[in-house]
């Protein structure tokens, strides 16, 4: 019986690529997707199509943040644009405790179906410079799993994996590219127009990426 994960899924390429990455070390996917009242939801659709390509079962989670925080949830607030991004800059879309939101979610459903791990696409290099997407945030995290659930204090620590955690975009884009990973269904833009706005943050990641790896990026062709 194959080995079962539960992987982070937000339609972005980082998130594909780990879908990917478990497929090709033995894992079972279990798709979560979540829909947390974020300014579109362009990003999920895409993340049903991933989802669907790789032939992967896929849940997604609907819960709100009423609080808001974040010009991710909050319409009023403009989406930073920045020639140049400072990951010790922490900008406004920064959406508060996401990643440990959204790890209790798969850790829960990890435990429930009896799956040995989780995959974040988290990344500590190419990135907005967001706390919960760095090594030390994991490490503390897999910590807290282990001392506060069953699996854990039973001896069946369910582990959590960042593969992409110390890569560059260019060197996701390369390792996804080999695994086949179908980038032109993927969505990164911040804003839910019909094209990407080129602008944001994850967009001048993305085109960053995709041109130091040497590709062109199949969602804009």
């Amino acid at each position: 019986m194959s080995k079962k994960a539960i992987v982070l899924l937000s339609g972005g390429l980082d998130s594909a690529t780990i879908l990917y990455m478990a497929k090709d070390q033995g894992f079972k996917p279990y798709g979560l997707i979540f829909d947390y009242g974020q300014r579109h939801s362009r990003e999920i659709d895409h993340a049903r199509r991933i989802a669907r390509a790789a032939k992967c079962e896929a849940k997604v989670v609907h819960f709100g943040m009423p609080w808001l925080g974040s010009s991710l949830l909050d319409k009023k607030q403009k989406i930073p644009t920045r020639k140049r991004i400072k990951p010790h800059e922490i900008p406004s879309t920064y959406v508060p405790a996401r990643n440990i939101i959204f790890l209790s979610f798969a850790m829960s459903y990890a435990e429930a179906v009896k799956a040995e791990a989780v995959f974040i696409g988290a990344n500590a290099i190419d990135y907005s410079g967001y706390p919960d997407c760095r090594p030390d945030f994991m490490k503390a995290y897999q910590t807290a799993a282990r001392k506060g659930m069953k699996a854990g204090v039973e001896g069946h620590s369910i582990k959590i994996y960042a593969p992409l955690i110390k890569k560059t975009k260019a060197q996701i884009i390369q390792a996804g590219f080999k695994l086949g990973v179908p980038y032109e269904m993927t969505w990164s833009c911040y804003r839910g127009l019909k094209k990407p706005c080129g602008d944001c943050d994850s967009c001048l990641l993305r085109s960053k990426g995709f041109e130091d790896a040497g590709y062109e990026d199949p969602a804009l062709s």
